[in-house]
């Protein structure tokens, strides 16, 4: 599954520039999401990829720009998995990230992002759309409306997408992690902010324990 974010004046001058996260697949030119989000990020790849997983299941693998969300361009953006965090969130569900190394080894979401600049942006002008609120409450109309025009049967009927398990958490899973130690006064320290631990167990079993300190995009 290809998957890019294009940013681009959807709205035309009816709101402000945003961008829409397409995943497309590969084998097929099928949609399978869409989103409009302020900018690309994990956060907002984390939304659409949940939304995804819900409704087809899990790919075997997504195909991506160099962007940051994906790969690791810079020394302090390292996890300690030595992954981003999306590339972490997507190794613990065992699917696989590529990198493609230019624009042509994706072009079928580069394509994709053309056509949608063009037939995308006329469909909500026609119907008045003016906010990515409705824009994304429109998007599953447009996405099976393009699907029954534009994609083609696979060379193989079998369905890759497998389905979610029991132990995919995806409220967990679909966070920005970082592992901290705690004190001796069992307080840990994140976005400068200091946080405590209660329990009812004694405190110094705790004292210095590792621990992860997850952060959800609400």
């Amino acid at each position: 599954v290809q998957i890019d974010g294009s940013p681009y004046a959807w709205f035309e001058d009816r709101a402000p520039a945003c961008s829409l996260l397409v995943f497309i697949d590969d084998a097929t030119g099928r949609l399978l999401e869409l989103l409009f989000t302020e900018a690309e990020s994990t956060f907002s790849y984390f939304e659409a990829a949940e939304d995804y997983f819900r409704r087809v299941g899990k790919p075997l693998a997504f195909y991506s720009d160099q962007l940051g969300v994906f790969r690791i361009n810079q020394t302090n953006a390292v996890t300690s998995s030595g992954l981003t965090q999306f590339g972490r969130a997507m190794e613990q569900l065992t699917i696989e990230v590529i990198c493609a190394n230019t624009p042509q080894a994706k072009g079928r979401v580069e394509r994709v992002n053309q056509t949608l600049q063009d037939r995308l942006v006329k469909e909500m002008r026609l119907r008045g759309i003016s906010s990515m609120a409705a824009g994304n409450a429109y998007l599953p109309t447009f996405i099976a409306d393009f699907n029954a025009r534009f994609a083609v049967s696979p060379r193989h009927p079998e369905d890759a997408h497998r389905p979610l398990l029991p132990q995919d958490d995806l409220a967990r899973i679909l966070t920005i992690q970082e592992p901290r130690v705690l004190s001796k006064n069992l307080t840990v320290q994140y976005q400068n902010a200091i946080y405590q631990i209660h329990t009812k167990r004694p405190g110094y079993a705790l004292r210095h324990a590792r621990v992860i300190v997850c952060e959800n995009r609400h």
